[in-house]
């Protein structure tokens, strides 16, 4: 198992475009990856579970894989964070 701790640093938060580039980053890996946010933990690869996260601006999210190719689609999704989803 791979986990990563990020930090939201958009100010619009995960919504429904930052949702999509998640779901698509994470289904080209064949780990289970997971986000937690405080006790919710939901499908990576589940567009509407991102979205019921409600994670906004400085949300402090973990990002969890277990699979063969865990390291690197942790570190794929860790990037997007990084990169504030291509926004700003």
């Amino acid at each position: 198992m791979k986990q990563e701790t990020v930090t939201i640093n958009n100010r619009a938060g995960i919504h429904a475009r930052p949702s999509a580039l998640i779901v698509k980053t994470a289904n080209e890996y064949d780990s289970e990856i997971f986000l937690e946010l405080d006790d919710m933990k939901i499908n990576a690869k589940s567009i509407m579970g991102i979205i019921t996260l409600g994670a906004n601006y400085k949300s402090i999210i973990q990002i969890i894989a277990e699979g063969n190719d865990e390291e690197k689609a942790v570190m794929a999704l860790v990037k997007l964070f990084e990169n504030r989803f291509e926004e700003e």
